[in-house]
């Protein structure tokens, strides 16, 4: 039986960990230490390292887990660089793990230049996305290397995938970004029924990740550029209506840059 698990690391990092109570891999390790003390709890055996993207508390852990686990592969970006990386990883490519898991590379640009994410149709716990800093619950990351148009393109890509997909981004982002989508939304209902979700896990020091593809149509402003309840809080908010999708995008993103 595989088990998906967060492992909590810095301050509101996830790297996650899927299992079965012999074999690991993860996803963004950051640090090192929480993942050795996870797999050492459990007697697991690390197999491989999945990257997203480049950034330090994604990648800062890999060194000393490959010294822990000498051999093992590191799948990342190709167009990136990653401490340890074996393995560069385009749109498209195929990466087959353990189980009989096939996960598909979908180049996702806009938080970085070369970010990348791991999708899987089909697996014992159902659709899989590990997509980093890309698409948060309810937000999504801020365009540091990357272009309005590029991440619009690369969240449009994500939210067409199953609606069951379970949403395995990095960050423990969601009470905030839930905030601003309040703000964006004020009478959809299912942002104030996903707050009230959220707020009990979080009361319980719990995740509120894994998220689904079907609940972020619904409640990320990001994903819902077209809907006319955004349109109008961006004309009210942001002094007009945006001419297009991307420039809807655009706008978004530097209110929530700018929201407090």
């Amino acid at each position: 039986m595989l088990t998906l698990h967060p492992i909590p690391a810095f301050t509101d990092n996830y790297i996650w960990c899927i299992h079965d109570n012999q074999s690991a891999y993860v996803v963004d390790p950051g640090q090192a230490e929480p993942v050795l003390d996870y797999l050492q709890d459990r007697s697991l055996t690390l197999k491989g390292i999945l990257i997203t993207h480049h950034h330090w508390d994604h990648v800062s852990g890999i060194e000393p887990l490959l010294q822990a686990f000498s051999g093992i592969p590191v799948w990342g970006p190709a167009n990136e660089t990653i401490p340890g990386r074996t393995h560069g990883l385009h749109q498209g490519d195929a990466l087959s793990l353990n189980w009989g898991l096939e996960f598909r590379v979908l180049e996702v640009p806009g938080h970085t230049s070369g970010h990348i994410a791991f999708y899987s149709e089909h697996t014992p716990l159902g659709p899989l996305l590990f997509c980093g800093d890309t698409l948060f619950s309810s937000g999504c990351g801020r365009l540091f290397e990357g272009t309005p148009e590029q991440m619009h393109h690369s969240l449009q890509a994500l939210a067409a995938l199953p609606g069951t997909t379970q949403v395995c981004c990095t960050h423990e982002y969601t009470t905030a970004n839930l905030a601003f989508a309040k703000a964006v939304e004020p009478g959809n209902q299912a942002i104030q029924e996903r707050a009230e979700t959220v707020a009990r896990l979080r009361a319980q020091n719990l995740p509120s990740l894994p998220s689904t593809i079907q609940l972020e149509r619904q409640v990320n402003p990001f994903l819902r550029v077209k809907e006319p309840a955004v349109l109008e809080s961006l004309r009210q908010n942001c002094g007009g209506l945006p001419a297009n999708e991307v420039e809807s995008f655009a706008t978004l993103r530097q209110w929530k840059d700018n929201f407090q």
